[in-house]
């Protein structure tokens, strides 16, 4: 085609070689040739220019599907590496050896943050193994088995984006009967948070926080301390049945949305400058 393309080029030169030129010395035959000959030979010039230009377009169109199919191709192979490595490490999350576990996680945590789609079903993970069950017992195994949890906790938490940031991706937590022992997210962003009939032992950290979302600890139980202070609450802030049975402080720290407070036991609460957008019904120690 383009052989054919470059001859039908070649002879509308030509063709417009001499019809301008021919043209020219029947208008004037008194103008001299060279003129003439001249002016017809830029016509012809004009249309092997032009034909060159899409030439060169057709080149630069073709060059760029080439790279775009490449993109596509270097993206696929990427994705299909990716998803290896995350069915990878999700099967030796099982294994029996705990470094091998603490590298999977590491693996996946990894692969969470040079891939963002990857994230939240990461840190959705994460939170499931923390929701194992899972009794604290010193001078036996477990004590290897809270190294693991610890470091789940410590990547989860690095996997959330800090309080500064501007328009971050939101990511949900759910701690649902999970032992929590040393959790900080402080200074963190979140969506919802839920921690119903999880277990909070020795100190954990829920300050400085944006909770975008709803923040559920229904029916929960902590000994130790709770850190819950200066923190803004967008949702839902659920107590109900919450037994706190050390020192829980809230200090000014804002629920945006309702609040309940229902059968909720609490041993010693530091509350001063807390704020309710929605009226709730206080439990004694909050009061005081």
């Amino acid at each position: 085609m383009r052989k054919s393309l470059l001859l039908s080029t070649i002879l509308a030169s030509i063709g417009a070689f001499l019809l301008v030129g021919g043209a020219l010395l029947l208008v004037d035959p008194g103008a001299p040739k060279h003129e003439a000959i001249k002016t017809g030979g830029l016509a012809g010039g004009a249309i092997v220019a032009l034909y060159a230009l899409w030439l060169n377009d057709r080149r630069r169109k073709v060059e760029e599907a080439r790279q775009e199919l490449e993109s596509q191709r270097i993206d696929h192979d990427r994705s299909r590496v990716a998803d290896e490595r995350f069915a990878r490490a999700v099967e030796l999350l099982g294994h029996e050896t705990a470094q091998v576990r603490v590298g999977a996680m590491h693996a996946l945590a990894g692969l969470a943050k040079s891939r963002v789609d990857y994230t939240q079903t990461v840190l959705d993970i994460l939170c499931a193994y923390l929701r194992q069950p899972y009794r604290k017992a010193a001078g036996d195994p477990e004590e290897i088995e809270l190294e693991v949890r610890l470091t789940s906790q410590r990547l989860i938490e690095d996997l959330l984006p800090r309080l500064e940031e501007k328009n971050p991706p939101i990511y949900d937590l759910n701690l649902t009967k999970a032992h929590l022992e040393f959790m900080d997210l402080s200074y963190r962003q979140v969506g919802d948070l839920y921690m119903r009939v999880a277990h909070f032992e020795d100190s954990n950290s829920f300050h400085h926080m944006k909770v975008h979302g709803h923040f559920y600890v229904t029916e929960a139980t902590m000994t130790g301390r709770f850190h819950m202070h200066h923190t803004e609450v967008v949702g839902r802030g659920w107590f109900s049945r919450f037994k706190a049975g050390g020192l829980a402080i809230f200090t000014e720290t804002k629920f945006l949305g309702e609040t309940k407070f229902a059968n909720s036991e609490w041993a010693e609460v530091k509350a001063d400058g807390c704020t309710f957008a929605v009226e709730a019904d206080l439990p004694e120690a909050w009061r005081n």
